[in-house]
């Protein structure tokens, strides 16, 4: 696989191929070493907010295909030279000892340096030089020279020479070596920079009305970046443009170093003018409104908010008897927690109830992995399920989501040409060709329809390649969580194929159909043929999807299908700039492109290391049965004798049961009462799966029972369930997780739900249920 790397400031990335998920972080380094020419002791590497530590792979820290890993370069300190005690010269020492320190409570040693602008204690704005933003800030000290051994931040204080000589010449070259040591509001205490004088200058107080502003003049104004709309930092810009009818101003951003940001439309109208040197930094003013620190409450004292006071009261209040998350940073009061504490713990790490792991599920060095509880419950796990659900796949959740169009989009996909080919249908969804895991049509009936799939599950379709016969969706009895089952009522011209009429050349008509004005006009559809379909077409693929382009919808019209019941068709037609893939022009521009049958992520290790292990198990059964024959042939023939009767004994035992007891290999018996037959009765809803159930044996009834109702999505005997208009029953938690997600179809058979529907419980089937399997719901 491959990933890239990239700088914390965004100048350089560079991406790495070759590696895997076993790849360890210090080999990673070394090439990230011969990429960015950055020594390996220097380098921290950062992904999703963790640190990656040597003796770990990428596999621990979950880093994936095409991942992004953030590297920030460790500054080389400047080693001091300190004398010896031992020599007698204690002078450097002493120096060292009375140097002035910056750091919160200590009284900075005020000097008085010739040609300094400003003074220790003047509040001045200054330039962050990592965005170009100013802050209102406070000289703690005044220094000559480069200012770098003494800077806190060892970014800020780095200024360039073209940057010193600009200010020297305003200055008459007095003021070239002097840096300006100073703390921004709001900081933390110990963060000083130390800046020259093109980056510190009297703080502005001076509000301009916009009816006073001048085009092409500077001024301070105050703009977001991430978020326009919200109040952001402080920064130069040049007015371009003003209405001062309309309150509309446009700015170019000045960034500092002779970097010009953007044209901008100013949201917030607070503009201040820039002060010049020389004037007075201290003057009372207008006060600047800055960005409040939490985006949700706007700092307001009396609103509760639980992002930045406590997550579960919100209070502010007592803030000295709140506690700190040290992994999401979230506050807690002490008596809102569960259980309460009384007071601060003296552990230095303490993480909150929803970050703090389990120490009953944490796998330690040499244990077995183990099954969680819910996990242990489900079906899948007890062996009670004997459905194949497409061997994990048919069900299996996207990794990912095609995000370079948005989901309603008709046309191709950027980046997916023709002849593209995925094992299973899940890789198609997540390339956004066809976004549905399992319905074959995907679109919006107001809309229209997007993409369709020809996988040979309606016996009246029919396909030509370059045009076919497409049916429509519906008029088949899925109830009882069915995948698959045979016509059994008229289609409607509704959802999926009411989309599939809204791509023709025509106008809608649910009674005969119609036929495309100019079938070229329609809106594209993108088609994808499965491999399911090769017994019905010699166009489908022989492995996995492939994509076959755009076709548009010639005419659709209802008629009576092979099962007796009346279907919507549709004909479809080719109408794409690539060759169709069966075709010899198609065949070749495959092999241009080197378009090969594209499979899951370690999908293919995985089916590797199954084979290896079902030889290693036929091995040992073939070793086995060789040992069990070689103590066979040296027993004596008197043992023989001895097992032949033993065994015949056996065999008449099992042969003939006692009357009284019935056969273990039976199974349980269960024998429904009236009171529970009246129940099954009253569920009206269930009725036709009801009946199925009865007609088969007694004491196979509970096994039956639970897999017709149980859950799709936990896999589980379906609680406080939830009968849909298709007749499959869901979870109601499960359903509301989904509709949550903007998810509004059926789970089972994926046809469409109103959002708007009533997740009402069916009370009948719930108290069957619990009739039949008392104490189910215990903990759910």
């Amino acid at each position: 696989m491959w990933i890239q790397v990239r700088l914390m400031d965004g100048s350089k990335s560079a991406r790495f191929d070759g590696l895997s998920k076993l790849t360890k972080i210090e080999q990673l380094r070394e090439k990230i070493a011969e990429e960015f020419e950055v020594e390996t002791e220097r380098q921290r590497l950062f992904y999703r907010g963790k640190q990656l530590e040597d003796g770990h792979t990428l596999f621990d820290y979950s880093v994936g295909l095409n991942e992004i890993i953030q590297l920030m370069i460790r500054k080389v300190l400047p080693v001091a030279t300190l004398a010896s005690p031992s020599n007698g010269d204690s002078s450097t020492s002493d120096e060292v000892k009375d140097e002035p320190m910056d750091a919160a409570g200590e009284e900075a040693k005020e000097e008085e340096i010739e040609g300094a602008m400003f003074k220790v204690g003047d509040q001045v704005d200054a330039r962050d030089l990592r965005c170009g933003a100013w802050f209102e800030a406070k000289i703690q000290r005044v220094t000559r020279g480069n200012g770098q051994s003494t800077a806190s931040q060892g970014e800020t204080s780095s200024d360039s020479s073209s940057t010193t000589e600009s200010a020297a010449t305003a200055n008459g070259g007095d003021s070239a070596d002097i840096f300006y040591h100073v703390h921004f509001d709001g900081y933390d205490d110990h963060e000083v920079a130390a800046l020259s004088l093109d980056n510190v200058r009297p703080k502005a107080a001076r509000s301009v009305d916009i009816a006073n502003l001048k085009v092409g003049e500077r001024y301070m104004v105050n703009y977001n970046s991430d978020t326009p709309k919200d109040r952001g930092e402080w920064y130069d810009a040049e007015v371009i443009s003003k209405d001062a009818a309309a309150k509309r101003v446009v700015v170019r951003l000045l960034l500092g170093n002779g970097v010009e940001g953007e044209e901008v439309q100013l949201v917030h109208l607070d503009i201040f003018q820039i002060e010049k040197n020389g004037e007075s930094a201290n003057g009372d003013g207008d006060k600047r409104n800055n960005a409040p620190d939490c985006r949700w409450c706007k700092d307001v004292p009396t609103r509760k908010c639980k992002h930045c006071a406590c997550a579960e009261c919100g209070g502010k209040d007592a803030p000295d008897k709140q506690i700190l998350c040290d992994e999401c940073d979230s506050a807690f009061h002490l008596w809102c927690l569960n259980p309460p504490l009384e007071e601060l713990p003296e552990e230095e790490e303490w993480y909150c109830p929803d970050c703090k792991n389990d120490e009953n599920e944490v796998i330690k060095a040499g244990e077995k992995m183990r099954v969680s509880k819910k996990k242990s419950k489900m079906a899948s796990n007890q062996g009670s399920c004997t459905r194949d659900w497409g061997k994990g796949m048919a069900c299996v959740g996207r990794t990912k989501v095609c995000t370079i169009v948005p989901p309603n989009h008709f046309g191709s996909i950027p980046g997916v040409p023709v002849g593209s080919l995925w094992r299973f249908r899940v890789q198609v969804s997540e390339a956004g060709v066809h976004r549905p895991h399992v319905s074959g049509i995907a679109g919006r009936s107001e809309e229209g329809a997007f993409s369709l799939v020809l996988a040979g599950g309606y016996e009246d379709d029919k396909d030509d390649g370059v045009e076919f016969f497409y049916t429509g969706s519906g008029g088949r009895d899925l109830s009882g969580n069915k995948r698959e089952a045979k016509q059994s009522s008229d289609q409607q011209l509704t959802l999926m194929n009411k989309a599939l009429a809204k791509n023709c050349d025509a106008t809608v008509n649910d009674k005969s159909g119609g036929s495309a004005k100019d079938w070229k006009k329609g809106r594209p559809v993108r088609v994808v043929r499965s491999a399911k379909g090769k017994k019905h077409s010699k166009y489908a693929p022989d492995e996995g999807c492939r994509y076959d382009g755009l076709y548009k919808i010639v005419k659709y019209w209802p008629e009576k299908g092979a099962a007796g019941f009346k279907v919507w068709r549709y004909l479809l037609r080719r109408d794409d700039p690539s060759p169709a893939p069966w075709t010899t022009e198609g065949k070749k521009n495959i092999k241009k492109l080197g378009l090969t049958l594209q499979y899951p992520e370690g999908y293919l290790e995985s089916q590797a290391q199954k084979e290896q292990e079902k030889e290693a198990k036929k091995k040992r059964k073939r070793s086995e049965a060789a040992a069990g024959d070689d103590e066979e042939k040296s027993a004596t023939p008197a043992k023989k004798k001895k097992k032949v009767a033993e065994s015949a004994a056996a065999a008449t035992k099992t042969t003939t049961p006692s009357k009284t007891s019935p056969s273990k290999t039976s199974g349980p018996v269960y024998h429904l009462e009236k009171e529970e037959r009246d129940l099954i009765k009253k569920d009206a809803t269930n009725k036709k799966l009801w009946d199925g159930l009865l007609k088969g044996k007694e004491e196979d009834l509970l096994k039956r029972v639970e897999e017709a109702f149980m859950c799709i999505c936990c896999q589980d005997l379906v609680y406080m369930p939830v009968t849909t208009v298709c007749k499959h029953s869901v979870c109601k938690s499960c359903l509301q997780r989904s509709f949550k997600a903007e998810v509004y179809c059926c789970p089972a058979c994926r046809g469409d739900l109103d959002r708007k529907m009533s997740l009402a419980v069916n009370g009948e089937l719930s108290t069957v249920l619990t009739s039949l399997f008392p104490g189910y719901g215990a903990g759910r």
